[in-house]
């Protein structure tokens, strides 16, 4: 029995990725199939009731991975998924900062075709609105994806400096 107890919560404990990598990595997911591919393989074990900023990630990874899909009808199945899962967790908590960072990020590098750029200036609005009261690690974060996001112009990326 305690092995058994044992093996489950390792699984449990592998499951869930840690928040300080999966930030690490998402700076990289778009870059390559093969980040992309990681990126979701990390976040497979995410179940929408774990950690909101966890689920937004897993959204993000699948919205990401559609990227990469061959065939277009699965690109466009895996791209709704991600799409519908963002939304319904930013809707569970619209005031998570990081959630609407990570909306913003897809939203500025999805093509126009797809629709799902509605949200990039009430995002944006909301990251400069709220930055200041974030924790340093956030605000670092934060900071890194605002100076190289295209959505911020030059002098809109002021404030995190």
């Amino acid at each position: 029995m305690k092995v058994l107890l044992t093996l489950f919560l390792w699984f449990s404990f592998v499951a869930t990725p840690d928040l300080a990598s999966i930030r690490k990595m998402y700076s990289d997911v778009a870059k390559s199939e093969a980040n992309a591919k990681e990126f979701t393989a990390k976040l497979a074990g995410v179940s929408n009731t774990d950690d909101k900023i966890l689920v937004a990630y897993k959204a993000a990874s699948i919205l990401v991975d559609s990227k990469f899909e061959k065939k277009l009808g699965e690109k466009i199945e895996r791209f709704k998924e991600g799409a519908k899962l963002l939304e319904a967790t930013i809707k569970s908590d619209p005031s998570n900062i990081e959630m609407r960072m990570i909306r913003l990020s897809v939203q500025e590098d999805v093509p126009a075709i797809t629709g799902y750029k509605k949200n990039i200036k009430e995002d944006k609005k909301f990251i400069t609105t709220y930055y200041a009261g974030q924790g340093a690690a956030l605000k670092e974060y934060l900071k890194d994806f605002v100076l190289q996001s295209k959505s911020f112009s030059e002098k809109e990326k002021q404030f995190v400096k």
